[in-house]
């Protein structure tokens, strides 16, 4: 029955980790008589969050044969705070047990060497393989199917009696929002990526309308018909729109006189590096901003590590920067490493644009004259932290959204550095970075520090606005008063 060489499992139920979503920690003795499944991934890993749809096609197709099991095994200093990995959990509706491994315990003795990578256990506890990467929801489906059957035929599968998903979460107005951008005419727009909805906020920050059933799904058709996954980016200009549609791997265009949903690109499934062609038949990996540089949508291919464009006139979707590989390489945009691009700033001319790379800590720029890349701030994969300082010696943790800024004292970047929960802010002309809030008062009965914030706006008036979301709300920042409080949510 076992594959030659398969060695018993080691013990998942070690002393001090931390479970969520089940009551109790789940030993190997617990699991007997399911075929078991071990989803090494880290929060920040795009790959990771991009084999969660197979796991769940998995879960649903044999319910009582197959367990599930996450073991958070953290890159960053933040996600080994469980709290954060609380909110990872709740942020991607995971609703299998996970076990919290920040000592790398589980890791270590089971060998793994990379995010996200899936363990085999047998029925009667051994280790019957392995799969670094991800892996086609097919082939996983067809495998674990079979594996099932094989262990049947010899008596060695029974329903085990597992912990009941996870109650739903409390109801808020927005949950988890991502980037929010101005709409021209109207106020703002907000992808509410945990409601699967796009929002529409005046000038105030009050809700004046919603896009998308609240169901996630993939469906074109009118505000209440149509269907998002987890949208992550959005853009404006006077006629539409733009939606960075991340759970679809799509790009999804809103028509702001009728409010119908199109797609541009993308047809919900994962694609691989980006490639030109027709944008309607291109398959995208988990876009995450949008911008608008005329007549091109810009976009951020956070699962290929890649920038790419459509021209809206033509239809036409061609690669704009980074060959696919994840890094940090400047040069030749065609030629530079990128590491999960994740959100996207034009200057005011429009010939810069500058995007976040949430892998490697890094802020970046791409001249889209010149067709090049270099980097402001940010140095290597495994490179982050919270320093201020000049470009070289800054360092950020796994940023997410970014703000140009025509400020009075010279242009400059704000930077949404999630990891770090706050607003930091990079001035272009002497080239330094530090933290936008060196001391503002809170204004709010009671004060929160930001939570994983996701995205960064400047208002007209020179307010900021930052999109706080794992406490599901945007707040304002007013530079003149050196204050900050709740804006919506």
């Amino acid at each position: 029955m076992r594959p030659p060489g398969s060695v018993r499992a080691p013990e998942l139920a070690l002393p001090g980790l931390v479970w969520f979503n089940t009551p109790a920690p789940l030993s190997l003795a617990r699991l007997r008589g399911r075929l078991v499944i071990l989803d090494f991934w880290t929060a920040s890993c795009v790959n990771c969050l991009q084999l969660l749809p197979a796991l769940k096609r998995v879960e649903a197709g044999f319910p009582d044969t197959a367990v599930v099991i996450g073991v958070h095994s953290p890159k960053f200093d933040a996600e080994k705070d469980p709290a954060a990995v609380a909110a990872a959990i709740a942020r991607h509706e995971i609703a299998h047990p996970v076990v919290h491994d920040p000592g790398f315990l589980l890791w270590s003795r089971y060998a793994v060497r990379g995010w996200p990578t899936l363990v085999f256990v047998s029925p009667d506890g051994y280790v019957i393989g392995e799969h670094a990467g991800e892996i086609d929801p097919g082939t996983l489906f067809e495998t674990v199917g079979d594996t099932i059957a094989n262990y049947a035929r010899h008596g060695r599968v029974w329903p085990a009696d597992l912990p009941p998903p996870p109650p739903p979460p409390a109801p808020t107005q927005f949950r988890y929002p991502g980037k929010l951008k101005p709409l021209p005419g109207v106020g703002w727009v907000l992808a509410d990526s945990g409601h699967h909805q796009v929002v529409v906020l005046d000038g105030d920050g009050r809700e004046t309308g919603r896009v998308g059933s609240g169901a996630a799904g993939f469906a074109d058709g009118g505000v209440g018909a149509a269907a998002f996954a987890s949208p992550q980016g959005v853009i404006a200009d006077e006629e539409a729109i733009y939606v960075a549609d991340t759970g679809n791997h799509a790009l999804r265009r809103i028509d702001r006189m009728t409010g119908a949903v199109s797609t541009l690109a993308g047809d919900g499934t994962r694609g691989k590096a980006l490639a030109a062609g027709p944008a309607r038949t291109a398959a995208l990996a988990s876009p995450w901003d949008v911008e608008i540089d005329g007549t091109r949508l810009l976009f951020a291919n956070a699962g290929t590590h890649q920038l790419g464009a459509i021209d809206l006139a033509t239809g036409d979707l061609s690669p704009l920067a980074g060959d696919g590989t994840e890094g940090l390489r400047d040069g030749a945009a065609h030629e530079a490493f990128l590491a999960q691009p994740s959100g996207l700033a034009l200057d005011a001319r429009g010939r810069t644009l500058y995007f976040v790379d949430a892998e490697t800590s890094a802020v970046r720029r791409l001249d889209l004259d010149a067709g090049r890349i270099d980097t402001l701030a940010g140095n290597d994969l495994f490179d982050f932290g919270h320093r201020n300082g000049t470009r070289a010696e800054a360092r950020l943790q796994h940023p997410l959204g970014l703000a140009w800024q025509d400020h009075r004292a010279g242009p400059r970047l704000l930077v949404a550095d999630s990891y770090n929960g706050r607003i930091r802010r990079i001035e272009l002309g002497p080239g330094l970075v530090a933290d936008f809030d060196d001391g503002y008062t809170c204004r709010d009965p009671v004060c929160l520090p930001a939570g994983e914030p996701a995205g960064v706006a400047v208002a007209a008036d020179g307010r900021i606005l930052l999109v706080d979301s794992n406490n599901h709300r945007v707040l304002v920042y007013d530079e003149n008063e050196r204050s900050y409080g709740r804006w919506a949510g």
